[in-house]
């Protein structure tokens, strides 16, 4: 599809893992469509994941209470957050694909991708009250999570010790996405990444290049409680 934007949000301190090579391929295919594909690669950015005061250039509203949410409200409405968030911020309005890449860790998302959801996706940027979720501010962009897991698959089945794997995209496809308004589209997990053999490791990268030659067709799955919680 050429011409269409993606941004890729990378966390991995190793650019060899198969999370390094999952997000280079994603490179590599969609720019072979003819896509402009930008990476934001938190660990090497040396990404601040802390929503701080510091966000704000301006003085706080409240000197008395800081409110973090209101302040960064504020700041965006007035162009006063820092000019991280506002570079992020851009990246997210020109793309119309998000890729998030990452290793799951502790049933969540890095801390330091969690921080970029924290700090970029504010209220006045992603959202605002009543519009969320189906009318959140990014209801014109798609979404996906891709992401490796230290458990195999049956581990993270119905009947599984750790619980179905639904459960667990829960909080950040439908609590942060759909929230936010994006689409989103079915994740891509490479389960038990780091045990599993070397050809099994290539099939993860082919299976993932094969996706994304019709990425561009897919259907958003339907995010809403039953989806997660009734199959």
């Amino acid at each position: 599809m050429a011409g269409k934007k993606v941004l890729i949000i990378y966390a991995h301190q190793e650019p060899k893992s198969l999370n390094g090579s999952l997000k280079n391929l994603a490179m590599e295919e969609l720019s072979k469509q003819g896509c402009s594909v930008t990476v934001s690669d938190l660990y090497a950015m040396q990404f601040e994941p802390r929503a701080t005061r510091n966000d704000i250039t301006a003085s706080p509203g409240n000197s008395e209470h800081f409110n973090y949410g209101v302040e960064s409200w504020e700041a965006y409405k007035r162009r006063c957050l820092a000019s991280d968030l506002t570079e992020e911020q851009r990246k997210v309005q020109e793309a119309e694909l998000l890729i998030f890449q990452f290793p799951l860790y502790w049933f969540s998302m890095p801390a330091i991708m969690k921080g970029w959801v924290d700090r970029v996706l504010v209220q006045g940027f992603a959202y605002n009250f009543p519009q969320y979720y189906d009318n959140g501010l990014l209801k014109d962009k798609l979404a996906l999570l891709s992401f490796t897991t230290g458990g195999d698959e049956e581990m993270f089945s119905k009947g599984g010790v750790s619980g179905d794997i639904r459960y667990l995209l829960w909080p950040m496809q439908h609590g942060i996405m759909h929230f936010c308004g994006f689409k989103v589209l079915a994740p891509q997990i490479c389960f038990a990444a780091e045990y599993v053999t070397e050809e099994k490791r290539e099939e993860m990268l082919a299976s993932w290049a094969q996706r994304l030659k019709t990425i561009w067709e897919e259907k958003p799955i339907n995010c809403t409680p039953e989806w997660y919680f009734k199959h």
